[in-house]
């Protein structure tokens, strides 16, 4: 099953889930930057969330924002019932912690999955592990090895890895030649998030692998991932239309998440 007729599916039951709500699932979308990739990919959320009948509101404050203010903002939308899921957009001005803001949506609002205490995913590993479930991957005692270690990317992946019962092994920029060479070579999944274009090219890997190419460049006006396209594998997920639109969906995934346990908590509450 292609990523594109994965999202569509799973579209699809998200579509019949929001009909004949009288208060739909709201994303709020705070963004603090002039940074063109974000807002390709904001367009591509509230384009998602209009498609599948969910609410989004797209919030562009200055970039001279202070830390205190934004805070602020996003603590207006922490209070409001009728907001289920927060976004902060990065990256963020320099002047602003990012590590204090990703902590500022509260958990269950947290549509991301980036604060600690969230109990949702973040978006990219859950993009991933959803869509090699549905495609047929069992992760159980497969040797699963990821390529980067960024606490956004590598090492949530690795613990939902971890989660369900793959061997996961990760590499990253101090690790030695020799090992990562033997690691590819054994691996039943790989799955490359370094932002370097074609990083795995040519190396030894098993024809029976799945590749998961996650990492982009822009070169040109043309995007690259960090695999180079035609490896002879099992499965190579391209990009562009790959990971991004499987994180993206997971957002409204999320976003279905966050607003069916609040709105439990609510029944409970009244």
């Amino acid at each position: 099953m292609t990523i594109a007729q994965y999202i569509q599916q799973e579209k699809k039951q998200l579509q019949e889930l929001a009909i004949g709500l009288s208060t739909k699932p709201h994303l709020v979308i705070i963004q603090a930057n002039e940074n063109e990739g974000s807002n390709i990919y904001i367009r591509g959320k509230l384009s998602d969330c209009q498609e599948v009948g969910f609410q989004a509101t797209h919030l562009r404050l200055p970039t001279s924002i202070t830390q205190e203010d934004l805070l602020r903002e996003i603590q207006k939308h922490n209070q409001n019932p009728m907001v289920h899921g927060v976004i902060v957009q990065v990256p963020l001005p320099k002047h602003i912690d990012a590590s204090v803001i990703r902590r500022a949506v509260v958990p269950h609002k947290d549509v991301d999955g980036f604060h600690p205490l969230s109990p949702m995913m973040a978006c990219t590993p859950k993009g991933i592990v959803d869509y090699l479930s549905a495609s047929g991957f069992d992760f159980v005692g497969k040797h699963a090895l990821i390529l980067g270690r960024s606490y956004i990317v590598g090492r949530p992946l690795a613990s939902a890895l971890l989660d369900r019962n793959a061997t996961v092994s990760i590499v990253h920029s101090k690790t030695k030649e020799d090992d990562r060479a033997i690691l590819l070579a054994n691996a039943d999944l790989i799955c490359v998030a370094v932002g370097k274009k074609w990083y795995l090219s040519n190396q030894k890997v098993k024809p029976t692998a799945w590749i998961v190419d996650i990492g982009i460049t822009r070169e040109d006006g043309q995007i690259f991932g960090d695999v180079k396209p035609g490896r002879h594998v099992a499965l190579q997920t391209p990009v562009p239309g790959g990971v991004g639109l499987l994180t993206r969906f997971s957002l409204l995934k999320n976003l279905w998440e966050a607003y069916t346990q609040q709105f439990k908590s609510k029944i409970k509450e009244d």
